[in-house]
């Protein structure tokens, strides 16, 4: 029997593997647990990006050519709320390719054919380099009567769907994402309209407006998006 201070095992890390080739996924999924890992298998878009929602992965190796999206949409759907680090796989070997799966948020890109112990030890670095999350990756945040799917990108409010316009969206995504910390008016101007705004105050509170009409039971006494003056803005789950 073991005593009261006996080593707890540690839990095993997830790789998600996102492949639409059998015979590719299996030989990836076969390396991978051989070398300690959990593994879920994918063959398609919406089904990665469901699979990472029930489970979210320490790892994604993702091919790009799938058969239902373009994996590049897989990227962004993931980058919607957590940062696992991406390790793309394609037989695309144009720089352009190459420079949009960057762009959407891939932490490295590998051309077919490859070799396994290189993809490995990619796998490897890329896990090293994540810096750890400052706020739990979760696919749906509830707030009250609120419910926030990064990951579909949607927002319902007591059960009923709520349409944001793109902007809107992308604000609260930003403030959701690091719920229950300030996130600074500059910051929120660059991440939402682009890096060279910074002194445009009068956009976060004409939108931050339009989301609590939407969003708040009563818009004057905001329970979640909340204004820190002169600084910036913060989103509180708990209600």
């Amino acid at each position: 029997m073991s005593g009261p201070a006996a080593e707890q095992p540690r839990p095993r890390s997830t790789a998600l593997v996102v492949d639409d080739e059998p015979q590719l996924a299996r030989a990836l999924a076969i390396n991978l647990r051989a070398r300690g890992w959990d593994v879920i298998v994918a063959g398609d878009g919406r089904g990665a990006l469901a699979a990472a929602a029930r489970r979210p992965p320490d790892v994604v190796v993702l091919d790009l050519g799938l058969p239902d999206m373009d994996g590049v949409e897989v990227i962004a759907g993931l980058r919607g709320w957590t940062r696992v680090p991406i390790i793309v796989l394609s037989a695309r070997q144009d720089s352009a390719d190459k420079v949009t799966a960057l762009d959407a948020g891939a932490d490295d890109y590998v051309t077919k054919p490859f070799g396994m112990d290189e993809l490995l030890a990619r796998v490897r670095a890329a896990v090293r380099r994540a810096a750890p999350a400052e706020v739990e990756d979760v696919a749906v945040v509830i707030a009250g009567s609120l419910v926030v799917d990064l990951a579909r990108k949607k927002v319902s409010r007591d059960g009923a769907d709520v349409r944001l316009t793109p902007t809107e969206w992308h604000l609260l995504e930003v403030l959701v994402r690091n719920r229950g910390r300030l996130v600074e008016q500059r910051r929120l101007l660059q991440d939402v309209w682009g890096p060279t705004y910074g002194r445009e105050t009068n956009y976060l509170r004409v939108y931050i407006a339009q989301l609590r009409r939407k969003l708040e039971a009563d818009p004057s006494r905001p329970r979640h998006l909340i204004t820190e003056p002169g600084m910036g803005y913060r989103f509180e789950a708990a209600d």
